[in-house]
């Protein structure tokens, strides 16, 4: 069974499409804050803050903290002889609780629109101190706060919220968090029902005490129940988020904790804005946890940052990524302050018709994903030397049928002092060996092309623009859709430390670009797409048939000029 774990979406709601299209999972979990805030624009939001603070204080006050704000106004408001100032403030209140109420709604409906297009997985939302109880919403048949489910024989429960006051969100549509109170008492809601359920693996937004639960300033803030029943019980993995700084893999009384930091754009205490895009893609076999990857998805790229696995009975981290592991480490952001590419028009057509077109991938893709994935692992294992892919045609628009094909492009690294066609280098050799074992027996495939990327590096550093494979690989990677990315992205990381050089290429390949676009055969490509997703009754939506148009209309507006 293989996992995928977020936390702390905070809204981004395209990043979520977007990490369902690229990845391929039996169970996605998101742990927490899935909205932003409860309104469409700022103003409400601040607006709304400060009558809240108004009457906070005011319950404070008048010893009504025990109250939600909301009921504290209703009660104020019934009074006689109140003044106009709070019955002013009260009927202003009451008016945006009502409309938080109505936009919440709304977008956790728009959530679940998204949610609803990975029909092969199964997906589980969490509510966290940004969101309202699950069950009044849209996501109430994902809701995993005081639900479980079992998955493989292995029982996934949750226990939302925190334990917090969120300024800007209605109190009155919140979850009552009970995961602080003394457990001994018999009165922790989230504790009894851990101990009813009998979990192989717990989601709660708020952390156990000590571990991922530390705020710079303010100390550990984690749950002592939800700690004491993990240390106590045969809990395989707690995932967890909330603390988005306090990030990371850890183990005690032989539970996995894991907290990915945060999915979404947030806020910093020192008034900053953490870039976010982190997840967890785990791997499970038989009841135990086989591997756990910490990556972190960028546009349309996802990047292993680092690797635990089993190691002699110990647990090992192994850092792939070192920039962008320490830049998170030191709380700095590293993707929004790279310049991005900036590819050639067509391309970028190309790639806003594929994200459409990938809302509606099929089961058939995923299975030659998970087939070429498999590929990967099996050449880093018995390999000397990995191997990386880009996925081209309808495996990479997502719209494979039963009798698709796959046609790749293969990355490899030949030793460094081979000379020759590199189809004949032995690293290609033993990696076209189990292609061939693995896709021969069900899918008829075609390797494309090969690229060494020892020849692309050295190209890049000596800036030579006349590099036919540097060209290539600049190409593939601005349409194909890759498997093992970690293998490839140091490459393009340098590519794209020089977009001058990069910038140079593209032009190169431009005109190679256009004659592909009118290809006879990549015509009837975009007519086979169209009809594929008429048949599950999606109509081609007109901004994308008109972004079609423009994409096939590029040449001969060039030529035209």
């Amino acid at each position: 069974m293989k996992i995928i774990y977020v936390a702390d979406i905070h809204g981004a709601f395209d990043r979520v499409k977007l990490l369902l299209s690229e990845t391929v999972a039996d169970v996605y979990i998101i742990a927490g804050d899935l909205i932003d805030i409860p309104f469409y624009n700022m103003n409400s939001a601040i607006n709304y803050h400060e009558l809240q603070s108004y009457f906070h204080g005011l319950r404070v006050r008048m010893n009504k903290e025990s109250m939600t704000i909301e009921d504290f106004v209703d009660e104020l408001l019934d009074m006689p002889n109140m003044s106009a100032q709070i019955e002013a403030n009260g009927t202003k209140y009451q008016q945006y609780t009502i409309r938080a109420r109505r936009v919440l709604q709304q977008k956790y409906k728009v959530l679940e629109n998204i949610l609803s297009t990975k029909q092969k997985a199964q997906i589980f939302a969490l509510p966290g101190n940004y969101d309202m109880d699950l069950k009044y919403t849209s996501l109430h048949e994902r809701d995993l706060h005081l639900h479980w489910h079992d998955m493989q024989e292995m029982k996934i429960a949750g226990y939302g919220g925190a334990d917090i006051w969120t300024p800007g969100i209605p109190e009155r549509y919140v979850v009552r968090y009970q995961g602080s109170v003394v457990f001994e008492s018999g009165g922790n809601e989230m504790y009894n029902f851990f101990k009813a359920v009998k979990p192989d693996i717990i989601v709660s937004h708020q952390p156990a005490h000590g571990i991922h639960d530390r705020v710079n300033q303010f100390g550990t803030s984690g749950s002592p129940a939800l700690r004491h029943y993990c240390d106590n019980n045969p809990v395989l993995m707690c995932l967890t988020g909330h603390v988005h700084m306090d990030w990371g893999f850890q183990i005690s009384e032989n539970t996995i904790y894991l907290n990915p930091s945060n999915f979404g754009e947030v806020t910093t205490l020192t008034g900053g804005v953490a870039e976010g895009g982190f997840f967890y893609t785990i791997e499970i076999d038989n009841k135990q946890v086989k591997k756990i990857i910490f990556k972190k998805i960028v546009e349309d790229r996802i990047y292993d940052i680092a690797d635990y696995y089993p190691h002699k009975e110990h647990w090992q981290e192994s850092v792939v990524d070192a920039e962008r592991y320490t830049a998170l480490k030191q709380g700095r952001n590293f993707d929004t302050k790279e310049t991005k590419h900036s590819h050639i028009p067509e391309v970028q057509l190309y790639n806003e018709i594929k994200q459409f077109y990938r809302m509606f991938q099929t089961e058939e893709t995923e299975e030659r994903l998970e087939k070429l994935q498999q590929i990967a692992t099996l050449i880093e294992e018995n390999v000397h030397g990995d191997i990386a892919m880009d996925v081209m045609g309808s495996t990479n628009m997502g719209l494979c049928e039963n009798t698709s094909d796959i046609d790749f492009v293969v990355y490899v690294r030949c030793d460094p002092d081979f000379e020759g066609d590199i189809n004949t280098c032995s690293q290609f050799k033993d990696a076209e060996k189990i292609i061939e074992t693995i896709l021969k027996p069900q899918y008829a495939f075609q390797i494309m092309d090969t690229i060494d990327l020892n020849v692309v590096e050295k190209s890049i550093r000596e800036k030579d623009y006349e590099c036919e494979m540097a060209m290539r690989f600049v190409a593939y990677r601005a349409i194909c859709r890759p498997i093992n990315y970690r293998f490839i992205a140091p490459v393009e990381d340098l590519l794209n430390q020089d977009m001058e050089y990069r910038t140079e290429l593209e032009g190169s390949i431009r005109s190679y670009f256009r004659i592909f676009i009118n290809t006879s055969q990549h015509t009837r490509s975009f007519k086979k797409y169209e009809s594929r997703i008429k048949e599950i009754g999606i109509n081609l939506p007109e901004a994308i048939r008109m972004k079609i148009k423009a994409y096939f209309q590029q040449d001969v507006d060039q030529q035209g000029q």
